[in-house]
């Protein structure tokens, strides 16, 4: 039988050495808390590292464009609930 298009290899088997010592081996062989935290520390800065952060001028542009929109659905919610408030007083007396 074939493998199919596209298929994924199966990982190279762990060397003998590493049978007896009983190790995992990659990033995950630390033990303890510590190691796993720092780890984890590690791949949160490399991360970061990729992120594209906005300029100045984009962060401000963006900050008032979010700024508008809230008060402009502030502004809505409040006559839609104003408008509720008189019919159900027009309603109910």
């Amino acid at each position: 039988m074939t493998d199919a298009v596209g298929s994924i290899d199966m990982p190279d088997a762990p060397d003998e050495a590493d049978k007896k010592k009983g190790r995992k081996g990659g990033k995950r062989a630390k033990k303890g808390p510590f190691g796993r935290f720092a780890l984890f520390y590690r791949q949160i800065v490399a991360e970061l590292r990729k992120v594209v952060w906005p300029t100045r001028n984009q962060l401000t542009t963006y900050t008032t464009v979010v700024i508008i929109f809230v008060v402009i659905m502030i502004a809505f919610v409040m006559m839609v609930d104003f408008g509720f408030a008189e019919a159900v007083k027009y309603v109910f007396g």
